[in-house]
């Protein structure tokens, strides 16, 4: 006999209860997946990246940086992210009433935390739900080993084109004159 799962929508998400933030609640393909608070260091390299894109965004007004935005894409996959950058344009049509992102933004970055489920969830659900969702840039940074994974689309899919290390440079074309060093963002 086959057991009927449970498939989690975005309505299901109201019913989860509120611990101030301690306990993240993303549905991907109607699976829910439940994490706890990161790690201070996690907390750090997003905070350090969000600067440093938000610095740039300012200087360019091109677009802006969230830190932990609601993203839904559909009723069956809606999820929290570490950090995205989106565009003036994206920005001005895809935000529903409760403030939650309704269109991908560019860029996506997303802070592993360990635990093989966690790097499994970012690295491979979370990759392509991104991937399907038209995101053009993923971020993957592994802040204990202070590497940063690039994912680009190319031909309509996100490909990883590159892992950069402590001595690396991070640029994209995304961000025109946006250059950051890898080793700077793992500095306590």
């Amino acid at each position: 006999m086959v057991t009927p799962t449970q498939v989690w929508t975005i309505r299901d998400l109201d019913a989860m209860p509120d611990d101030g933030g301690w306990t993240r609640y993303e549905i991907i393909d109607g699976d829910l997946f439940v994490t706890r608070a990161p790690h201070f260091r996690h907390q750090g390299v997003a905070t350090k990246l969000q600067v440093r894109l938000e610095t740039w965004s300012e200087r360019t007004g091109l677009g802006t940086t969230f830190q932990v935005p609601g993203l839904i894409f559909s009723p069956r996959d809606a999820v929290i992210p570490d950090l995205v950058w989106i565009s003036q344009s994206r920005l001005e049509t895809g935000v529903d009433a409760s403030g939650h992102l309704t269109v991908a933004p560019e860029l996506v970055v997303e802070i592993l935390s360990q635990g093989e489920t966690n790097e499994q969830r970012d690295r491979e659900v979370k990759l392509k739900l991104y991937s399907l969702y038209g995101v053009q840039e993923y971020w993957l940074v592994n802040w204990w080993l202070k590497t940063l994974e690039v994912y680009r689309r190319q031909e309509a899919q996100l490909q990883r084109v590159q892992t950069l290390l402590e001595g690396d440079r991070l640029t994209s074309p995304l961000f025109p004159e946006f250059e950051v060093e890898i080793a700077s963002i793992f500095s306590s």
